[in-house]
């Protein structure tokens, strides 16, 4: 037989996928829900403490415990446009265009990208939505010899699916992720309070013959988005 929290822990987290607990939904207190499940504190508070560090629950200082927020997911693995990703998990993607102009490469993406110092690229800066919630605020740069001949548009809106219709195979990404706190111009982006979590990603993403074609370091509400691996 399951230990008791163990039962409990599984209780809550199906009357939470059956929606009797609703996302944001405040838990009761810790006394008020022992005695719901006729158990101890201790109990109860393991098995609570369990869903929160599955990320199912989580406990806000001086206020309580309440059904965590969904978040966006992102499988680590391969490259997959951010439009692709909120549209398979039923949601409305859309971008803000903050700017979007022709540059010379600094150092750092002359790396990244194989340019010489007198190639030019287009540095464009985006707010990402998920049904008009601000996920991601990113800084893309991509060579011009790639995308002269597109619109504007048609790299703002809906960048790799542009890129796929006119011939180019879009291959592996090299991806870091990082832990930051918000700070600056992004604190308004987002929607978020100095000091917040932030999920920061850097990225390289390649055609298929090995050619580097999109360097992005990207800013994400840690409330908003995860990543997880999968291995085969």
């Amino acid at each position: 037989m399951l230990p008791a929290y163990i039962q409990i822990h599984n209780q809550i987290k199906d009357e939470i996928d059956q929606g009797i607990w609703k996302i944001g939904q405040r838990l009761p207190s810790e006394r008020d829900f022992a005695d719901h499940f006729e158990v101890s504190r201790m109990t109860l508070r393991q098995a609570v403490t369990l869903l929160v560090e599955e990320g199912v629950l989580e406990r806000k200082v001086g206020s309580g415990t309440y059904v965590a927020s969904t978040r966006i997911q992102e499988k680590m693995r391969g490259t997959t446009s951010f439009t692709e990703i909120i549209r398979s998990q039923g949601k409305h993607p859309s971008s803000q265009v903050i700017s979007y102009i022709e540059s010379k490469p600094n150092k750092k993406e002359q790396a990244h990208l194989e340019l010489r110092p007198t190639e030019t690229v287009i540095r464009m800066e985006r707010v990402r939505y998920a049904d008009e919630v601000p996920v991601v605020y990113e800084v893309a740069v991509v060579p011009k010899k790639f995308i002269a001949r597109f619109a504007k548009e048609d790299i703002t809106q809906h960048f790799f699916k542009t890129l796929t219709e006119h011939g180019f195979k879009i291959g592996k990404s090299q991806q870091t992720i990082y832990a930051r706190l918000a700070e600056g111009v992004v604190t308004d982006y987002l929607g978020l309070e100095a000091g917040q979590a932030i999920l920061g990603l850097t990225q390289v993403s390649y055609f298929d013959d090995g050619q580097a074609f999109e360097y992005v370091k990207s800013q994400y509400a840690a409330e908003r988005f995860e990543f997880y691996l999968e291995n085969n």
